[in-house]
């Protein structure tokens, strides 16, 4: 029985508010539990929109986080397709675009982030595209299956992860691709030039074209069709569906408004919580893309836009909204899947952080890791194509001591010794 005096109201309809809302039940609330999203479709994981529902080898089902008969078995209450429009923090009450008012004692916003769009005449035309949504991968994958069948072009806009792992689905439909970036290899910011070279090669083999050191200027068309796009140096590349992967902002807006504090925008912006997830309001709670979180083991403010992150901050939030003791210490992680790559990516290394990058492996067979380091201690790693070895790597981090680099490069040597 749902007990009517206690409710707790969820914004936000992805993986962060819907683990948030199973944890809930899990630790034994029994409060109202509202789950409020502006899409129509249940709760679901974003990684698959980018990887495998997009390349078809994931039917649409597999995304969702629950199954949804789910949500009323655990007396959660859904309100799909809504959008929190405000939140009245001295009536503890958020307001719905239907004027529908709804009380809460404790709030989590959890309201994720929306792709970073192209400021260049053309993206009005029908075949600009971006993905964040499942909407935006159902019409993608249609988009990849037609350019494929037709021998048709992609632009891709941002050589990130995004990017990438739409030119490798992309190149297994059979369409031509080619990825424009300012920078001078593929995640340059991210993991710097070198192991960038590794991913130019790999999709350079796979028959992928990159223009570096360029930035779309103008989407050309007719009759609302794409037919180019043109970069600043003066180049025109054929394309018949353009793609903006430049990146995501996290909708901070209606925190923005409630007056809650925000994170210095020059890090990363976002809502500021503390290491229980809590805003400068104490009834209001953040997760997910939009919570730049005062991380007690790295000692750093820091908002992570992975998967991870929701799948583990939903939960954090939650048990904390319930009054318990939560620091959240998670070790940022992320993957990804290229062709034959697959690659976890554990820890934080912004440019600047580090000042060496140790290697254990064949970077030339594909199958290393790389470490990141600063005065001998290791602040992030990512294993590609070697699998098991998340929890070492983390545990590295975590220590915080110096290691012996010539023992980290060598593969002869087990990580687990490392920490001992």
């Amino acid at each position: 029985m749902v007990d009517a005096h206690r409710t707790f109201v969820i914004v936000g309809g992805g993986l962060a508010g819907a683990k948030a809302a199973e944890t809930l039940r899990a630790e034994g609330f029994t409060g109202r539990v509202i789950l409020i999203g502006d899409e129509r479709d249940h709760p679901y994981e974003r990684p698959p929109l980018s990887k495998g529902y997009l390349s078809g080898k994931e039917e649409r089902d597999s995304v969702f986080v629950h199954e949804p008969g789910w949500y009323a078995q655990a007396d959660v209450e859904l309100h799909l397709g809504q959008t929190v429009v405000a939140v009245d923090r001295d009536a503890k009450s958020v307001r719905l675009g239907d004027g529908t008012v709804l009380h809460y004692d404790k709030l989590l916003l959890a309201t994720g982030a929306e792709p970073r769009r192209l400021d260049i005449p053309g993206t009005e035309l029908a075949g600009v595209h971006h993905l964040r949504r499942l909407a935006h991968a159902d019409r993608l994958r249609q988009v990849l299956t037609a350019l494929g069948r037709d021998n048709g072009h992609l632009v891709i806009a941002g050589a990130g992860w995004i990017g990438l792992e739409v030119a490798s689905a992309a190149r297994g439909y059979g369409a031509e691709v080619t990825v424009v970036e300012p920078e001078p290899t593929p995640l340059y910011q991210v993991i710097g030039p070198e192991l960038g070279q590794v991913f130019t090669e790999l999709h350079g083999e796979h028959g992928v074209r990159f223009h570096f050191g360029g930035r779309l200027t103008e989407i050309t068309g007719q009759d609302g069709v794409v037919l180019a796009a043109r970069t600043d140096d003066g180049q025109e590349h054929p394309a018949h569906a353009v793609l903006a992967a430049i990146g995501a902002a996290p909708r901070t807006a209606l925190a923005e408004a409630a007056g809650l504090t925000m994170a210095d925008r020059a890090h990363g912006g976002g809502v500021a919580v503390d290491a229980a997830l809590r805003t400068s309001d104490p009834d209001i709670y953040a997760a997910g893309d939009i919570a730049a979180a005062q991380h007690p083991l790295l000692d750093a403010r820091l908002r992570v836009e992975h998967w991870a992150n929701a799948l583990n901050g939903g939960p954090a939030a939650a048990r904390s909204m319930l009054g318990q003791e939560v620091s959240y210490d998670r070790i940022p992680y992320f993957f990804s899947d290229q062709y034959d790559l697959g690659l976890e990516y554990s820890g934080w290394a912004p440019p600047g952080s580090y000042d060496e990058v140790v290697l254990r492996g064949d970077v030339g067979k594909r199958q290393f890791i790389a470490f990141w380091l600063k005065e001998s201690r290791v602040l992030a790693g990512m294993n590609v194509n070697v699998w098991d070895v998340t929890t070492p790597i983390q545990d590295l981090i975590r220590s915080g001591a110096p290691v012996d680099r010539e023992a980290l490069g060598d593969p002869s040597v087990p990580l687990t010794s490392l920490t001992d």
